[in-house]
C-alpha cells in the first residue's frame, strides 16, 4: 500500500465528472487500499478517487462516534438520495466542514441532515447506507467530488472570495497542484 498525493483545488480531475467503475479488479482493490492509507495519513474522514487523481466513482469514509464506535467503508458507483435542505444560513459552529483538496481551512455550509447512499462494495455486493448528522455530511461531501464539485464551490459569496484569496496566496489554483500526507507541509 502507498500514501498517494492529494490533488488541490485547481487540478482539472477535481472539476470533472468521474466515470463509473465497470469491473472490480485487483487494481481497483489496490487503489481502495491506497485511498484508505492516504485518508488515514492525512487525516481525513473521507476521500474520493478524483482527489488522488483517479477519475472513478469510488470513495472511502471513516468516522468514529463520540463513544468511539468506528464507521468505515468504501462505496463504488454510489447513488445519493437526500432529504431537502432546511432553509437558512449554516451555523458556523455546527455546520462547518473542510476538505483535503483545500487543506487547513473550514467554512460553514448547509447540507441535508439525512441521506441514503447505495452502491457496491469491493466484493461487488450491494451497499445501502442510511445516515444522518455528520455521517450524512461526509456522504454528501464525498459524493460531490465524484460530480466535480468541491465544497468550496457551494459557499456563499463572502466565503468564496476568501477561498479565492487563500488559493492565490498559496498557489493552489493551478493544474497539478498536490500534497502528500506525511511528506509535504501544507501552508495553512
Amino acid at each position: 500500500m502507498a500514501v498517494l498525493p492529494i490533488r488541490i483545488m485547481g487540478d482539472p480531475v477535481l472539476h470533472s465528472v468521474a466515470e463509473s467503475v465497470g469491473e472490480i479488479t485487483d487494481e481497483i482493490r489496490e487503489l481502495v487500499a491506497d485511498m484508505f492509507e492516504t485518508m488515514d495519513a492525512a487525516p481525513g474522514v473521507g476521500l474520493a478517487a478524483p482527489q488522488v487523481g483517479v477519475p472513478l466513482r469510488i470513495y472511502t469514509y471513516a468516522y468514529a462516534d463520540d463513544d468511539g464506535t468506528p464507521w468505515r467503508g468504501v462505496v463504488i458507483n454510489p447513488e445519493l438520495w437526500m432529504r431537502p435542505l432546511v432553509p437558512g444560513a449554516p451555523d458556523p459552529d455546527d455546520e462547518s466542514e473542510g476538505c483535503l483538496s483545500f487543506p487547513g481551512e473550514r467554512f460553514p455550509l448547509r447540507r441535508s441532515d439525512e441521506v441514503i447512499v447505495t452502491g457496491t462494495d469491493l466484493d461487488g455486493e450491494p451497499v445501502r447506507i442510511r445516515v444522518d448528522g455528520w455521517r450524512a455530511r461526509i456522504m454528501q461531501h464525498e459524493f460531490d467530488h465524484l460530480d466535480g464539485i468541491l465544497y468550496i464551490d457551494r459557499l456563499d459569496d463572502g466565503d468564496w472570495k476568501t477561498v479565492q484569496k487563500l488559493a492565490r496566496k498559496r498557489g493552489w489554483g493551478r493544474p497539478g497542484a498536490s500534497w502528500t500526507p506525511g511528506v509535504d507541509d501544507i501552508d495553512a
